[in-house]
């Protein structure tokens, strides 16, 4: 009787440490997510526009194959490039996550420029008015769906990776590196999902009912194109503040501190002088000083990746992510 208490009292232990080592993985997984905001609500705002043009019947679908191939980019690719650079290389993570906050302040600033010469030159915006809706043009546009994920998806894990303490075992860095690769995806093609088909839903209560339900499908109808364009300026500004802070923070961390003093210095300076709202003056300061940062970055690197790499990408990723998407 005593050993099977004793037993007992060791599955209990174990379960303790189980749940705790859980929770653990849980909120870090929750940090890193929050940390990534600027890529997540920037994805959500630019894929609806992958179905543009489709019969309804084929949204769906479209981004079940978009929601398939980001999971192949993050668990299949990404992820075990994260856990062999913590093994072989972790100085190598500072790097590319400043390499990944250049691509955001890059996004950004081609947005904001975009605004102003009334063009944008995305690969998946390209024939969006021309190309008739079929087969081809649904294969076209999930691969450059899956291309931009690819970049975003390679951010967010970086970003991820960067939060993980480093006394972690692999084990549980990969544990964490998963939940946040699915829970990520699934926040944000669920999302996406809800979107593209709000529209329909909307009609469908305007039309087949009536009274409050009919007054809602209405409504829903008229907000959609308002929330789209709100979602796209808060992704905008999102990635160049992110992208923003990457830099800032990760030029600190290789030694160049002036970037980082100079800003803290101006926060420090703001929370004096409100005192009531100290904290958000100091958030309100340095996020603008970081998206300053990243709006200049992103604008100087504009000419580079137009016209240098995006040739190097369409030349080596695009082919693979077309192969996938058809298997």
């Amino acid at each position: 009787m005593s050993g099977l208490i004793a037993l007992l009292d060791d599955v209990a232990a174990i379960s303790k440490v189980a749940a705790a080592s859980i929770d653990d993985v849980a909120g870090q997984a929750v940090k890193a997510g929050t940390k990534a905001a600027g890529a997540l609500i920037d994805d959500a705002a630019v894929t609806p526009k992958y179905v543009h043009g489709f019969d309804a019947s084929r949204e769906l679908p479209i981004v079940w194959k978009i929601t398939r191939g980001s999971l192949f980019n993050k668990m299949v690719i990404l992820l075990p490039i994260a856990l062999l650079l913590t093994v072989f290389a972790p100085w190598l993570i500072t790097p590319l996550l400043m390499i990944g906050g250049a691509y955001l302040c890059y996004e950004g600033a081609h947005k904001v420029a975009s605004l102003f010469h009334h063009s944008d030159t995305h690969d998946a915006e390209k024939h969006t008015h021309t190309e008739t809706p079929g087969a081809a043009l649904e294969e076209k546009r999930v691969a450059g769906a899956i291309k931009t994920d690819f970049i975003l998806s390679a951010e967010i894990m970086t970003i991820a990776l960067s939060t993980i303490p480093a006394s972690d075992t692999l084990l549980t860095k990969a544990l964490i590196l998963a939940v946040v690769a699915v829970g990520v995806t699934v926040a944000v093609y669920g999302s996406v999902a809800l979107i593209v088909k709000a529209d329909d839903v909307g009609l469908h209560l305007a039309q087949r009912r009536t009274g409050p339900l009919a007054a809602l499908g209405r409504g829903i109808v008229i907000i959609m194109p308002h929330l789209m364009t709100l979602l796209t300026i808060v992704g905008t500004a999102a990635m160049i503040w992110v992208g923003g802070q990457i830099i800032v923070h990760g030029l600190h961390d290789l030694g160049w501190h002036m970037p980082y003093d100079i800003i803290h210095h101006w926060a420090e300076g703001a929370a004096a002088a409100v005192p009531s709202i100290a904290g958000i003056a100091t958030w309100v300061t340095t996020a603008f000083f970081d998206g300053i940062v990243g709006l200049v970055l992103g604008l100087a690197l504009l000419p580079i990746v137009t016209k240098v790499l995006n040739p190097i990408i369409e030349a080596t990723i695009t082919p693979l992510i077309a192969r996938f998407s058809k298997a």
